[in-house]
């Protein structure tokens, strides 16, 4: 069986590599179409097993004009691997793949969909939906996007649920201390840090701040802090795809705020032992997949985080963490300062969080479940790659 991955970009997206190297190790032929066959992560790709073409099979509504080149590029590429399946790992890509085919395609169509905003705004989730054919087949890598397309009326035939999995292994023992060394926290300060890339504000989606919810973060510290100078903060995470004025607007707001500060890092790649070090980590988002809690929780630190998407499928109020409503500052700083004042309670929280990822996001075990989907969707089996059993579990 030969699968054609769709990924648009070669600097992100590791969960896509990490399931690319699963399918390879199971016999599936498989083939990355990325926007560069040499930079980023294309090497790594082929080094996993994959054959790695160039084809940009990206557009944004910001640049229409880009549109027909990649309709262009999309069929040649098709007539040139001659897939079994097509999975698309981004919208884009996908809406792509559906227009220059067409509806009614026989080649299988796999949208696994890495996140729910375009599911939050009418006119891309019609486009979503009104591109779809009848080969086209859903796989939500959260509860919430799962719901949502059955809610749509997708038949439930047509849409599973399966997590993008994960390597944990960094996330087991991590060695912490040297965040703290290098910004001057005292064993008797308490660190409460935000990992997260920042994200430009979209204004086609009338977007007024970050989807990653920095400007919550930084205001809800100043709460934190108001009542307890012993709190410190750390923002962890660069400007993505050229973000600097969003990012140096966030260091505006953080220093108008006063207090003891927050620190900016920039982007990381001890990630494992920044979690180490924390107190307590928050995930403020405003629309998110599962997002880093898995990864704050693979390291057992108490997490504070939005209920929004598939941030509640890990951060379980009350059983593996702490969830507040978006866009509230305040519910954000109360829930941790109730995590710092009650240490005992966050462990236990952090550590029925780890079990729960590792159960969940083991990239060998969700890797299988989409090798038995295309099995099904290519051979017309009978066999279920969903994850039904977390579903059943939950419900």
């Amino acid at each position: 069986m030969k699968a054609l991955h769709l990924v648009k970009t070669t600097d992100g997206a590791t969960w896509a590599l990490r399931q690319v190297e699963v399918l390879c190790d199971l016999g599936v032929e498989t083939v990355v179409a990325l926007p560069s066959a040499t930079a980023g992560l294309a090497s790594r790709y082929a080094a996993v097993g994959a054959q790695v073409v160039a084809a940009d099979l990206d557009f944004t509504p910001t640049e229409p004009w880009r549109l027909g080149a990649a309709l262009r590029r999309c069929r040649a590429l098709v007539a040139r691997v001659r897939p079994d399946l097509i999975h698309s790992h981004f919208v884009s890509t996908t809406l792509v793949a559906r227009l220059a085919l067409g509806r009614h395609h026989p080649i299988p169509r796999v949208f696994q969909v890495p996140g729910i905003l375009h599911l939050e705004h009418a006119v891309f989730r019609a486009l979503d939906l009104a591109t779809a054919g009848p080969a086209d087949h859903w796989v939500g890598s959260c509860r919430w996007t799962w719901d949502a397309y059955l809610r749509l009326g997708v038949p439930p035939e047509r849409v599973s649920l399966s997590y993008y999995g994960t390597d944990l292994a960094p996330f087991a023992r991590p060695r912490g201390g040297a965040l703290r060394r290098e910004f001057g926290v005292g064993s008797d300060e308490q660190l409460v840090g935000m990992v997260a890339w920042m994200y430009r504000p979209k204004w086609f989606l009338g977007q007024r701040r970050g989807i990653k919810g920095h400007e919550d973060f930084i205001a809800a510290l100043r709460l934190a802090q108001v009542e307890d100078r012993r709190v410190r903060g750390v923002v962890v995470g660069g400007a993505w795809a050229g973000a600097v004025r969003y990012e140096r607007r966030l260091q505006r707001q953080a220093a108008a705020a006063g207090g003891p500060g927050i620190c900016f890092t920039g982007a990381r790649q001890d990630v494992p032992a920044i979690y180490a070090d924390l107190d307590v980590a928050v995930h403020p988002s405003l629309s998110e997949n599962c997002g880093g809690a898995v990864e704050s929780l693979a390291v057992g630190c108490p997490t504070v985080a939005t209920a929004v998407g598939g941030l509640p499928d890990v951060v379980r109020d009350g059983d593996t963490g702490w969830l507040v409503p978006p866009r509230d500052p305040a519910a954000l700083a109360a829930a941790v300062r109730d995590a710092l004042a009650h240490p005992a309670e966050a462990r236990r929280r952090s550590l029925r969080g780890r079990e729960l990822v590792r159960e969940l996001f083991d990239v060998q075990r969700t890797g299988d479940e989409i090798a038995r989907l295309y099995r099904r969707l290519v051979g017309g089996t009978d066999e279920r790659a969903v994850s039904m059993r977390h579903c059943a579990a939950e419900r």
